[in-house]
């Protein structure tokens, strides 16, 4: 077993060099980024109320509502080509757990920039410690290098 940093943007991307269980693992994290990201998108608001629990009803609610619908659409394009790169390119699965482990990070660090204000605490705050450690642990597993057969 070899660990290998060059795994994140490997010479074949057509070939995972890792474990398969860790690309088994990793499906369950793309199918959550895009299931969310669609109901940001097609929810009536937009998650913002029915699940962040912040309230919409006041002066520029409809504009707090466009946001999540917007998020939702930037989320769903993410979502789609880490996807997208992880089906065709295999070799680019610890580029896309990558990028998935910056997610909570960089949520996070915009919510200590703004908090937000809700009447509940959202999935997402309250799933990022978790995921993050998942993620991260699936990442640096990524770049261990099974044996090859010689």
């Amino acid at each position: 077993m070899k660990f290998n940093v060059r795994n994140v943007l490997p010479a074949n991307t057509t070939a995972f060099n890792g474990f398969p269980v860790i690309r088994w693992l990793t499906v369950p994290f793309l199918v959550v980024a895009i299931a969310r990201s669609l109901v940001h998108l097609f929810s009536a608001d937009g998650g913002a109320q029915s699940i962040a629990g912040i309230d919409t009803s006041v002066e520029g609610g409809n504009n707090i509502i466009a946001l999540f619908h917007q998020w939702g659409a930037i989320q769903l394009i993410l979502a789609v080509v880490l996807a997208v790169l992880f089906t065709r390119y295999p070799g680019l699965t610890s580029l896309v757990l990558l990028a998935l482990v910056a997610d909570p990070v960089l949520r996070d660090v915009a919510g200590q920039i703004m908090p937000v204000t809700s009447t509940t605490t959202p999935p997402g705050a309250a799933l990022n410690a978790p995921v993050f450690f998942a993620v991260l642990a699936l990442f640096v597993t990524s770049l261990f290098e099974r044996h090859s057969a010689r």
